[in-house]
């Protein structure tokens, strides 16, 4: 990946394909361990939710633009605050 950045990355469509079974899509996603908002652990997995956006780049070819997504909607933080009041 050319520009390294926290919690992005990108899927690329496979030019060409060896066999049926070769990935349509290819590429990485960087995730940022150190923050742990909204990345859930069972067990032995690590679940990471998503976004994803259509782009093209600027040799015109169209590739799907990966975010971790850690958005916590206000009515939740507002919930989770409350939690935390000892009374």
């Amino acid at each position: 990946m050319a520009d390294v950045r926290p919690d992005s990355g990108a899927l690329l469509a496979a030019s060409t394909k060896r066999s049926e079974k070769s990935p349509d899509y290819f590429g990485e996603i960087v995730i940022d361990l150190s923050n742990k908002t909204k990345l859930e652990r069972q067990g032995d997995l690590l679940i990471v939710k998503l976004s994803g956006w259509k782009r093209k780049s600027k040799t015109g070819n169209t590739y799907l633009s990966l975010a971790v997504d850690r958005f916590i909607p206000k009515t939740q933080k507002q919930d989770d605050m409350n939690e935390d009041v000892p009374f």
